[in-house]
């Protein structure tokens, strides 16, 4: 076995216990939402989905915000189980990237990455050096066949004990449960631990249409998976280098009808800043997708909303990265959350 997965992924984060009396979020540094203040190299890892939101907006509120974007797509890169590692961004699928064997080729030259898919034209010199922001994104396959219990505890594995869904595709369903998905994104902190050059921010999965989703109950264990990486996935993680946005709950609430969107609205589900803190919420009972362009694909109205609550938490994830803006509540913490998470490194 690879030697970083021997060291690494056969490392597991053990939970100690719950902290009795966590810190209050009021407690919390002050939060900076300002673009940085030099260029940053940003590399989106996605499919459809993500090529929507770049073009609805996203791409021109990253450049606006001092990021020069590439991305990754279908059939981009070498192979990875007789596909390009391009085609491949199911939850399971991030063990390949990040942690399996051919990883190092994956990621040299994903940091490397100067392509962009969109017909999209960055407004600013391309920066020296290699990408240093990491966004990926599964798409909404990922949130449509989902087993086990919503309250189930992230699974722990190790190189005898391998989690199933370790490079495992959306459709194997048998690998696909909320234990499995949990002690998946707690599995890529050991790689993300030893990349403190590198900033890492998760989107969710989108939800899907129901009739999409091809496992009952699917859409509330998504939306259970993703309120735990919103206030537990970090717990105990130490630094500040990886973050998540709640692109799922952002695409369940709309503004009336699915082309138009709640941005900005008192009402609704969200994951966004306001007056100084983030805000994650649900306000709207329903875990599918409100902006169904007649499959779970939203529409452009959904990938504005998401555009525009997305980049300043952007903002915010860079400067407490680089130590100049507060650590944020729900981007992967809460303020009552797990101390104690521990790396355990074998020989």
């Amino acid at each position: 076995m690879h030697r970083l997965v021997q060291t690494l992924m056969v490392a597991c984060f053990l939970i100690a216990g719950w902290c009795p009396t966590g810190p209050t979020e009021s407690q919390a540094q002050a939060l900076n939402p300002n673009p940085p203040p030099t260029t940053v190299r940003l590399v989106f890892i996605h499919h459809s989905v993500g090529e929507n939101l770049l073009n609805a907006g996203l791409f021109v509120q990253l450049n606006a915000n001092n990021y020069y974007v590439t991305d990754t797509y279908y059939d981009w890169g070498t192979y990875d189980n007789g596909n390009p590692i391009g085609d491949h961004t199911d939850i399971g699928q991030w063990y390949n990237w990040f942690l399996g064997p051919s990883s190092a080729t994956f990621l040299s030259a994903l940091y490397n990455n100067n392509f962009i898919n969109e017909p999209l034209t960055n407004t600013m010199p391309q920066p020296a050096g290699p990408n240093t922001m990491v966004l990926f994104k599964s798409c909404f396959p990922n949130s449509s066949g989902i087993s086990g219990n919503p309250s189930d505890p992230p699974r722990i594995s190790s190189s005898t004990d391998p989690n199933p869904i370790w490079g495992a595709g959306s459709g194997e369903t048998e690998a696909t449960t909320v234990s499995n998905i949990k002690g998946l994104y707690r599995d890529l902190l050991a790689y993300f631990a030893i990349r403190q050059d590198k900033l890492f921010i998760l989107l969710t999965p989108p939800p899907v249409t129901p009739a999409d989703q091809f496992v009952d109950g699917s859409s509330d264990r998504a939306r259970a998976i993703n309120n735990w990486l919103v206030k537990h996935w970090l717990d105990g993680y130490p630094y500040n280098n990886v973050a998540v946005f709640d692109f799922f709950n952002v695409l369940t609430s709309n503004g009336g009808d699915i082309n138009t969107n709640d941005l900005g609205a008192v009402g609704g589900n969200h994951h966004r800043l306001l007056a100084g803190r983030v805000q994650h919420v649900v306000q709207t009972a329903n875990n599918y997708a409100a902006y169904s362009s007649g499959d779970s694909h939203p529409t452009e109205g959904g990938s504005l909303k998401g555009a525009g609550e997305l980049v300043p938490l952007l903002n915010v994830a860079y400067h407490a990265w680089k130590g100049t803006g507060g650590r944020p509540w729900y981007m992967g913490r809460s303020p009552r959350s797990l101390p104690g998470i521990k790396l355990l490194l074998m020989d």
